[in-house]
């Protein structure tokens, strides 16, 4: 298959890119695992437009439905390998299949490390929460547990702090956290926990507590879970010299989202790792433009350049 432009990853970043590049009636394929974090996710919360929140899957079918109407097309798959061909870039699917694409969009995402516990998943972004700009605002003035690992969950709680004064910090798989970490948290007036969570108490998406392995119970209205090691996908941008952050984040132009690699961008979560949906579809836009711009020859700023 050929393509004049090809988008991996069809979360927000993807299919706002694929929506702008289908108004310049480019032909473009959007190549999605369905497995990022716009599948999980149940509500943002912070968007325009949306008061009472929209699910990460209204979202991505609307988007989809959008980019369908004017000519993108879609393929459900993993791209296993990138590899460069000349002026072209070959891409190669968990099924085998080829595709063959003037210009590449990186728009991976991230996967965050979640605890297997049941019930987790559908309270997402409804009661349970990750990223602390979306939705600290959510627990305002409401008895708020961090499941967390370590230092990173201690440091979640210390950031909620600024909302609810009424939190506790379970450090789940009893992680290391520093003296000085401690002293924060008793400050703040932060309960901390060292134990881990056998199971959650909830009522359809609403978390009403959780069980420790010990049988105690700890009530709570709302939930956030810091874990740390989150899986950023930025193993295909490798693939192609693209040049990563220490934290494998892929660098990118802050006006272009072009890579140091020639006709290479990237956008969203893999990128910035901003977790707003808001910047992911901005990036996914700006993206779009200066891949259409380079197919009319114009010249694009490249990794973070000006």
């Amino acid at each position: 298959m050929n393509v004049d432009c090809a988008i991996v990853g069809g979360g927000i970043a993807g299919l706002q890119a694929a929506i702008q590049l289908g108004r310049y009636r480019r032909n473009a394929l959007v190549i999605d695992a369905h497995d990022g974090r716009s599948v999980l996710c149940r509500s943002y919360n912070n968007l325009l437009g949306w008061p009472e929140g929209v699910s990460g899957q209204e979202l991505r079918e609307l988007g989809r439905s959008q980019a369908e109407k004017l000519g993108i097309k879609f393929m459900q798959a993993r791209v296993e390998k990138a590899e460069r061909s000349g002026e072209l870039f070959q891409l190669t699917t968990d099924s085998g299949t080829r595709i063959q694409t003037k210009r590449l969009l990186l728009a991976t995402g991230i996967m965050d490390r979640l605890p297997e516990l049941p019930g987790l998943l559908p309270c997402l972004g409804r009661s349970i929460y990750v990223c602390p700009d979306c939705d600290g605002y959510e627990i305002s003035g409401k008895r708020t547990v961090v499941l967390g690992s370590g230092q990173v969950g201690a440091e979640m709680a210390i950031t909620l702090a600024y909302w609810s004064q009424d939190l506790i910090y379970i450090n789940h798989e009893a992680a290391d956290i520093d003296e000085q970490q401690r002293e924060r948290l008793q400050a703040l007036g932060i309960d901390y926990v060292h134990e881990a969570v056998a199971s959650l108490i909830t009522d359809g998406d609403e978390l009403r507590g959780l069980v420790l392995d010990s049988g105690r119970r700890i009530a709570a209205d709302k939930g956030f879970v810091a874990m740390g090691g989150n899986q950023v996908r930025s193993e295909l941008a490798q693939q192609l010299g693209v040049t990563l952050h220490d934290n494998r984040h892929i660098l990118a132009n802050p006006r272009t989202k072009m890579t140091n690699a020639i006709h290479v961008w990237s956008a969203g979560d893999v990128v910035a790792h901003s977790e707003q949906v808001s910047i992911a579809m901005g990036d996914g836009a700006q993206a779009a433009i200066w891949m259409h711009k380079s197919l009319l020859g114009i010249p694009v700023p490249t990794g973070e350049q000006e």
